[in-house]
């Protein structure tokens, strides 16, 4: 046919030969395909092998695609060679000259489907994708029957359009149509799927029909791994080569994604193997293998590899230095960064996003500053992308002025990415006026914040109310439904103490992750509701999730809480069974929990089964045995800690100094806290009221005050126990003094502070003031007075020789008398030598608490000491009679 339409051309413009060869010699840069023609110009011009010989050519230009249309028209070969119009209309496409290209389609009197191929596919090339769909649906409605490339060329255009339920239409033509085994609509119909729907009908796809080209098999892997599913991505390579298809290098850099993703750099290992078998290496693969090294942390390999790659692209580069960012080596990828830079290597935004990582440390202040001067220079400050980076890079340093500042200067506000890092740098500094004014601004710039934006924002908000109004904003926009903002909103509601509404949004989220089971199991051991939690995670098991490390973690607190060993064991066997048992976290958590339990044998052995132990699980293991008594073992671990060179937290610190402060040995105290200071963790609270604790119980007062003294902000931990401190110690007006402080500090105080209180009221015979504190409890701050509080009135009253007016007290007390309240009165009786108050109050003891030997040893002596011998005789025998036996005293000295 295209012989015939030849022939019919040359009898019709043979005359115009020569002028279309000169015409020709205006081409730009002149190319070598005139040459031919210029060498005989009596030839006739050919159009099919005109355009045959410079199918591939670079000369596809406007100018020069007007110039052949011009001939073609005065030759009025258009009209007849369907071949030659479908050619130009090619070269116009090509030339991205789309309103010439379907000028000339329309006036086509019969294009073909090549035709109506050619004018979609320039549509695609161009990124005119709904120009392409509606040319696809024009073609379509004037009946022309497609092919299998005008489906796959209108597929790509779904795609790029993120449109799923177009494609679904298109698919079900190239169906009807008898196509559904061509792998290449096939492959574009899976690609369109995983990109844009859900993966499962990118599978389902795949599945429909035996795949019988490795294109296929290329989407579905490359669609698994885009969306996640890289297990399923190394099922599917496997079941490919046990085919008849071999991998490609396409194949090998999807596959080679996968393990890096799942850090198996086993698997990975032995695709590279195959990879250097089949000589299938190029760039893209070579990359591949880099990463791969890069994210399971082997940085030496991945630097080997990188070095002998034939060449190099700016992926290539920029993986190397996102490695070292992963790796915490900021040094090194700076170095490589510089060494980018001196060889003139194209760099790109994501090289410089990496940069800034390297760069977001506080050690690291001057090299962030000349990063950032390099970009203002070289242009990049322009990207958004950038302009984020920059603003968490700062964060991250502290230096939330300079995060604010970028923003102001490249930050606009219309745009999301620059104002969700702006939101996350509020958040992460702690600056919740901020965080909240920008999502404000947002919404009155109609600027709709995401789900990172909205997510960040919760993690901060502790107003119930505030969080509500939030709630109620991603109802409104759909966001609840997203797995982090839902996450973010129950764990907010945990935070405020609304746990109800916490688990109700816990439930309403459709696909939970394991971030969502860990968060929801913590937030109910966090506020002693451990059953639930335990429950929470038998549920997670009936859905058949497997639980992660930090699931794991979240469940074992909740046993800790409950000193449940039963089900702890039954924990580590699920830890052991996932694989999971001698992981570094869970290993913690664990020994956290056997310790708590207080069976630290198993605490023990679990510690020294751990391949890897870091500082929390010494910490663990040493305040186990400081909290169980084993004050010694306590200390040589914590000394062991010291010499394998781990970092000492505030955590540890304060379990050694209880006990220390349990073995009243000032000396190792002294030295401790000259370590301590060393380390600069003298003024944190935590480790300022153990330090204050240890010095109280050695008597040391004057180091008491000095280390309360040296906390920078005291909390309300810090403040009772500098008053308790003095309390019991007599200093009753020094109490009272710290008390008076707390108060002006805003520092709302809680019982055991009041017991402080009281108590230095008792020593200084303070009753007045006592009653004044005792009414103020339930009046100014709603805490219903404890045992412990009537203790103390009784305690200052029987001080105060008035021993009926205590009598009274506890009479007309709102709960009923303990043995504690009776027995304070009983020794107030003894000190007086009220015998007759003292026999009642022994005998309330007595009834309450019959084993209680000191009642009755302290009713002799009342009696012993009056004189009264036969009643000392009968509490003797009384004694004897209901088995009651005094303990030997016994004394260090």
């Amino acid at each position: 046919m295209n012989t015939l339409l030849n022939q019919n051309f040359h009898t019709k413009i043979p005359l115009l030969a020569s002028k279309l060869i000169s015409s020709l010699a205006v081409f730009e840069k002149s190319p070598t395909f005139l040459a031919k023609h210029e060498q005989n110009l009596t030839t006739p011009f050919d159009p099919f092998q005109f355009f045959n010989e410079n199918r591939n050519s670079t000369q596809c230009t406007i100018r020069n695609t007007k110039v052949i249309h011009t001939h073609l028209l005065k030759s009025a070969a258009l009209q007849s060679n369907i071949f030659a119009a479908n050619s130009l209309l090619h070269w116009y496409c090509k030339s991205a000259a789309m309103v010439d290209a379907l000028k000339l389609f329309d006036t086509l009197p019969q294009p073909n489907v090549f035709s109506w191929n050619i004018v979609i596919l320039g549509y695609n090339q161009n990124d005119l994708f709904e120009d392409s769909w509606r040319i696809f649906c024009r073609m379509h409605s004037l009946g022309f029957e497609l092919n299998e490339i005008t489906c796959g060329i209108v597929l790509s255009a779904c795609t790029a359009l993120q449109a799923p339920m177009l494609g679904t239409h298109v698919y079900s033509l190239s169906m009807k149509n008898g196509f559904f085994s061509n792998g290449y609509i096939r492959a574009g119909m899976i690609d369109l799927f995983a990109k844009h729907c859900n993966f499962k009908d990118a599978l389902r796809v795949f599945h429909d029909v035996s795949c019988e080209n490795v294109v296929c098999w290329n989407a579905i892997i490359s669609g698994a791994v885009r969306n996640g599913e890289n297990s399923v991505a190394l099922g599917l390579f496997r079941q490919m080569c046990c085919g008849p298809f071999q991998p490609n290098s396409f194949t090998f850099s999807s596959i080679l994604t996968a393990c890096a993703a799942l850090e198996e750099l086993d698997i990975g290992k032995g695709v590279q193997g195959w990879v250097i078998k089949c000589g299938a290496g190029d760039v893209f693969v070579g990359t591949a293998i880099v990463d791969l090294y890069a994210k399971c942390g082997e940085m030496e390999e991945a630097v080997k590899e990188f070095s002998q790659m034939p060449s190099r692209n700016v992926v290539s580069w920029t993986t190397v230095i996102s490695g070292f960012v992963q790796k915490d080596d900021s040094t090194s990828a700076l170095k490589f960064f510089k060494y980018m830079r001196e060889l003139e290597v194209e760099i790109n935004k994501y090289t410089v996003t990496s940069v800034l990582t390297a760069c977001a440390k506080r050690a690291m202040i001057e090299e962030a500053i000349q990063i950032h001067s390099w970009i203002l220079k070289t242009g990049y400050y322009l990207d958004a992308a950038v302009g984020a980076a920059l603003i968490n890079m700062y964060s991250k340093i502290g230096a939330l002025y300079l995060s604010e500042l970028v923003f102001k200067e490249v930050g606009n506000i219309k745009n999301l990415g620059t104002c969700a890092a702006m939101i996350s740098a509020f958040t992460q500094n702690q600056n919740f006026r901020g965080a909240i004014e920008m999502f404000q601004r947002m919404l009155q710039e109609s600027v709709r914040p995401d789900k990172f934006c909205t997510s960040s924002l919760l993690s901060i908000i502790g107003c119930l109310y505030l969080g509500r109004q939030i709630h109620c904003y991603t109802l409104k926009t759909s966001l609840v439904s997203d797995v982090s903002v839902g996450c973010s909103l129950f764990t907010m509601y945990s935070k405020c103490g609304s746990l109800e509404q916490s688990y109700k949004v816990f439930e309403q989220i459709l696909e939970k992750d394991n971030v969502s089971w860990a968060s929801m199991i913590a937030g109910f051991a966090e506020h002693g509701c451990s059953d639930q939690a335990i429950q929470l995670f038998r549920e997670m098991l009936l859905e058949e999730i497997i639980p992660d490390q930090m699931t794991l973690t979240a469940t074992l607190t909740a046993c800790s809480a409950l000193c449940s060993i039963r089900k702890g064991k039954e924990l580590h066997g699920y830890a052991l069974r996932f694989g999971v048992g001698k992981d570094i976290v869970v290993g913690g958590a664990l020994v956290g929990m056997y310790s708590k339990c207080g069976s630290l044998e198993l605490a023990s052995r679990v510690f020294d089964m751990l391949p890897e132990k870091d500082q929390v699980v010494w910490s663990s293991l040493v305040s186990g045995y400081a909290q169980n008594g084993y004050i010694e073992k306590a200390l040589m671990l914590f000394c062991d800690m010291l010499m394998a060179d781990f970092t000492i937290d505030c955590f540890t610190v304060s379990s050694v100094l209880g006990a220390v402060a349990l073995l009243n040995r000032s000396g190792i105290g002294t030295q401790l806290h000259a370590y301590i200071t060393k380390l600069g963790l003298d003024s944190d609270v935590s480790v300022g009221s153990s330090l204050m604790t240890m010095y109280s119980k050695s008597g040391s007062l004057g180091d008491c005050r000095k280390a309360f003294d040296h906390i920078e902000n005291p909390d309300l931990i810090g403040w009772t126990t500098m008053i308790v401190s003095y309390a019991q110690h007599g200093k009753g007006a020094e109490a009272l003094s710290v008390y008076e402080l707390m108060r002006k500090e805003g520092i709302k105080p809680d019982s055991v502070t009041f017991v402080g209180v009281l108590s230095a009221c008792s020593h200084n015979g303070l009753v007045e003031e006592a009653y004044i504190h005792l009414n103020s409890m339930a009046k100014d701050y709603g805490i219903e007075p404890g045992y412990r509080h009537y203790a103390c009135m009784v305690d200052l009253l029987g001080r105060s020789g008035r021993l009926k007016e205590a009598e009274q007290f506890i009479n007309n007390m709102p709960v009923k008398p303990d043995a504690l309240v009776w027995g304070t009165l009983l020794a107030a009786c003894k000190v007086h030598g009220d015998i007759e108050l003292g026999k009642l109050a022994a005998k309330k003891v007595m009834e309450l608490e019959p084993c209680d030997a000191g009642v009755y040893v302290s009713l002799s002596n009342i009696c012993a000491d009056m004189g009264q011998w036969e009643d000392v005789l009968k509490i003797r025998s009384l004694m004897k009679g209901t088995g009651v036996t005094k303990e030997p005293g016994w004394s260090f000295v």
